[in-house]
């Protein structure tokens, strides 16, 4: 769910920045009263007062420029709550009206047994899109709340990336063979329910965005330093330079949340993000090489 951000700090900074002002401008008022006078023993009050009044207006200045860009930030929160309304209304209603629709066709009109296998599995796909956009969301406030360490064990992350590339391939119907494997034996001490978050938020997107045919590579290694690297890749557009920085923010989508032709939420990247952040690792995107496509790449410590 989205974490709530106290309003303290922006109200405070414009209580201070309302008295910033007010003593100034109090200030300047003196200032000119003790300028106009021609008594050399009140010069060096003047000096004083000016000098204040210097440091006011820049700290005044300063105030502004923090204030300007909190309220930016503000607003750019707003646009990707916005695209996460449309993103979530999108992937609720499509199911529902997609089951709604297929229900009422069993109830009116008769239909052979292929048929009624097909709605059947249909059915089963939606209800199965609706329970992972309800994990995602659950995901989400699980990382804004208090998490305790427990759960952690050695995981083999060569056997868990075989199971979500698996998973993965089943649920868009691609062969096994979309994703290539060239893994080693490495373990990392964690929770596996978080690896397995991470990796098939990855996996998933790799192939979902890849090109056509779809192609996803997948590389484990380990460091001599005591990391486990994992790089997985795919052919499809990439992540423009500009924005590597920025996919991994909350309810961050590339483009117009209405034109897009990719079902999601702009919460999966933000999940593995803070996620590997958690494991005390890094995560990087860049650019595939050779050919199109984007390169994911997560560095995690050996012993969490």
């Amino acid at each position: 769910m989205v974490a709530r951000k106290s309003l303290k700090l922006p109200i405070v900074l414009a209580v201070i920045m309302i008295v910033l002002l007010a003593v100034l401008a109090v200030g300047w008022v003196l200032s000119a009263v003790f300028g106009a006078t021609s008594d050399t023993s009140r010069a060096p009050l003047h000096w004083v007062l000016l000098a204040l009044g210097t440091t006011f207006i820049g700290l005044l200045l300063a105030g502004v420029i923090v204030y300007l860009v909190l309220s930016i930030k503000a607003i750019n929160l707003g646009r990707r709550q916005s695209n996460f309304i449309d993103s979530v209304t999108h992937e609720l209603k499509s199911p529902i009206a997609s089951m709604k629709l297929y229900l009422q066709t069993l109830s009116r009109h008769p239909v052979s047994d292929d048929e009624r296998a097909a709605f059947y599995r249909t059915m089963i796909e939606d209800v199965e899109r609706l329970d992972r956009l309800v994990n995602q969301m659950l995901d989400t406030a699980r990382l804004d709340a208090h998490r305790a360490r427990g759960d952690v064990e050695q995981v083999a992350v060569d056997r868990l990336l075989a199971e979500c590339a698996a998973g993965v391939c089943h649920r868009y119907r691609v062969p096994a063979e979309v994703v290539r494997l060239d893994v080693e034996p490495c373990a990392v001490h964690a929770r596996q329910v978080d690896l397995d978050v991470i990796f098939r938020n990855l996996l998933d997107n790799a192939v979902k965005y890849a090109g056509d045919p779809p192609e996803v590579e997948v590389q484990l290694r380990s460091h001599g330093d005591g990391e486990v690297i994992v790089r997985i890749a795919d052919n499809g557009r990439g992540v423009p330079y500009n924005a590597r920085s920025k996919i991994f923010g909350r309810f961050v989508r590339l483009g117009q949340e209405l034109q897009r032709d990719k079902p999601g939420t702009g919460l999966g990247l933000f999940i593995v993000r803070e996620m590997v952040k958690r494991l005390r690792g890094r995560i990087r995107v860049s650019s595939r090489s050779p050919g199109p496509g984007s390169l994911f790449e997560v560095r995690l410590p050996k012993e969490g």
